[in-house]
């Protein structure tokens, strides 16, 4: 991925060539930070010209410091320090940014126990791979969570998102993070790492799991015998009866269907919840679809249903 690198002049500092611009922008944000806490004269220019250095020109390696300086409990004076002490690992450019995502996944995970582990990993991976942005409502609606224990797994890892509230969707603060977490070559720990078809898989069957447990005749309590077109209140009536998690399993499940590895390994999985969806709530998805306007997006979902029960 090309990331924006900033056009500014450079300055010689101490030596080295540091772009002006994101030595400013180092100094005035962390300069906030430390009036706020009382401290005084931090961070020293020194410590600028480290960190300045380290991003390789890149504005985006600034800003995702600068939000794990800003954002711990552990204060931000130890989080400067640690980065720091990381430059003595060594490497620059893209090495540096995989480094600070490994260093925050890290304090994600931590030592946790399995049950927490693998709730953080399945959040990870539904806000890398789902098709639009999601809410942590949603996410906890359709992997099963409780909502609080998305906000707190998500919160673990705010340097790396934008998060706007519990039904406000979470955004990437960069997409260059689903690039390293996805690509086992760079995100080398296997606990971090999200395999895209075992992700797909887990957001498939939370999708089909709730549409087979809530999906009903005429959802939005439409009259009889009338056209959408002739409703006047329809897309009030939408907004109240199709919740997000269900207008997102509506229309996306077949595209977690399609990434995920059509092999008879996950047949168990899959097959059941699939032909119950088919055989039982086909025609209640059909009239969601009518009502959100998206009728057409049940042609390459019923070929992706087709194709995977025809090898499975």
């Amino acid at each position: 991925m090309e990331l924006w690198r900033l056009p500014a002049p450079t300055v010689s500092r101490n030596g080295g060539q540091l772009d002006s611009d994101i030595w400013q922008f180092f100094k005035i944000s962390l300069e906030l930070t430390g009036h706020q806490s009382g401290s005084d004269n931090w961070p020293t220019e020194g410590q600028l010209d480290q960190l300045c250095r380290w991003t390789s020109g890149l504005f985006v390696y600034a800003a995702v410091m600068v939000k794990f300086i800003n954002n711990s409990r552990q204060g931000a004076r130890e989080q400067l320090n640690t980065l720091l002490q990381l430059q003595e690992i060594g490497g620059c450019g893209r090495k540096t940014l995989d480094l600070l995502y490994t260093l925050i996944l890290q304090g994600a995970f931590g030592d946790s126990k399995p049950e927490h582990y693998n709730k953080v990993h399945s959040i990870l991976g539904a806000i890398v791979l789902a098709v639009n942005p999601l809410s942590p409502a949603t996410i906890a609606t359709l992997l099963g969570f409780n909502t609080k224990d998305v906000l707190s797994s998500l919160l673990s890892v705010n340097p790396l998102l934008i998060l706007q509230g519990v039904n406000h969707p979470v955004q990437l603060f960069h997409e260059s993070f689903s690039d390293f977490i996805t690509d086992p070559t760079r995100c080398t720990n296997q606990r971090f790492h999200i395999s895209p078809p075992d992700h797909h898989l887990e957001l498939l069957v939370g999708c089909l799991d709730f549409l087979n447990l809530v999906l009903k005749k005429n959802m939005c309590k439409l009259p009889d015998s009338v056209a959408n077109s002739d409703v006047s209140d329809l897309k009030e009536r939408a907004e109240k009866y199709i919740n997000p998690a269900l207008q997102y399993a509506c229309m996306s499940w077949h595209i977690h269907l399609i990434n995920t590895h059509t092999t008879p390994v996950h047949a168990p999985t899959i097959t059941p919840t699939l032909r119950h969806f088919l055989g039982t709530k086909f025609l209640f998805w059909l009239e969601v679809l009518s009502v959100l306007g998206t009728v057409r997006n049940a042609v390459e979902a019923l070929q992706a249903a087709v194709d995977w029960l025809e090898v499975c």
